[in-house]
């Protein structure tokens, strides 16, 4: 690791962080981090409207710099640099999230070719799945999944309602997520099935 020399640069200087960065100083890299990821957060979320995804993003821009940080020293304006960057994830989540639903829409449309009886029971096999696996999840973790992903309440208001913190709801939809995802994987084969079978009936 990189001796830190954040304490000999004048305080204040972006662009000392960013050289120091650049040679893989880690605390030059974090002052810029916490100088940059609430009004980041802000306006990711402005733009997404979702509290987790804004994390996500924001948590995404900056390993993506790290990974990067060779070339920070040659960024002149870092803010507008950071928050172009973070409106280009933004639009790309977006981009396929359309493709993707274009994708479902696609596979479980019925027409006149098809067998919708087929059609219905694949996409209720699948949210079927989804149910079970939800259904299985700790029970505050359940609550507060449910809340945060199908009633669309915020941290605050589900750590309000719950009478816990907001920090720990955060922790519970992280996990949910983790669990929901893992379970998905182990059965990727049976959504695959399902996906295919439908598009051979085109």
């Amino acid at each position: 690791m990189v001796r830190s020399q954040v304490s000999e640069q004048p305080a204040g200087s972006e662009k000392a962080l960013l050289t120091l960065s650049s040679t893989g100083d880690e605390s030059a890299f974090t002052l810029l981090f916490h100088l940059y990821k609430n009004k980041l957060y802000a306006y990711v979320l402005r733009l997404t409207e979702s509290e987790m995804l804004a994390e996500d993003i924001v948590q995404d821009v900056f390993m993506k710099l790290w990974n990067e940080h060779a070339s920070l020293a040659g960024i002149d304006n870092f803010g507008s640099y950071l928050f172009r960057m973070s409106k280009n994830h933004a639009i790309n989540h977006f981009r396929r999230m359309s493709h993707e639903t274009l994708l479902i829409s696609e596979l479980f449309q019925a027409d006149p070719s098809h067998n919708a009886t087929e059609d219905l029971v694949a996409l209720n096999e699948t949210e079927k799945l989804l149910s079970a696996i939800i259904d299985k999840l700790p029970a505050q973790q359940k609550t507060i999944y449910q809340l945060s992903r199908q009633e669309g309440r915020s941290h605050e208001e589900i750590a309000e309602l719950l009478k816990i913190s907001p920090n720990t709801v955060k922790n519970h939809i992280v996990q949910a997520m983790s669990t929901i995802r893992t379970q998905l994987r182990r059965h990727s084969d049976t959504f695959l099935f399902l996906a295919l079978a439908a598009f051979l009936r085109k």
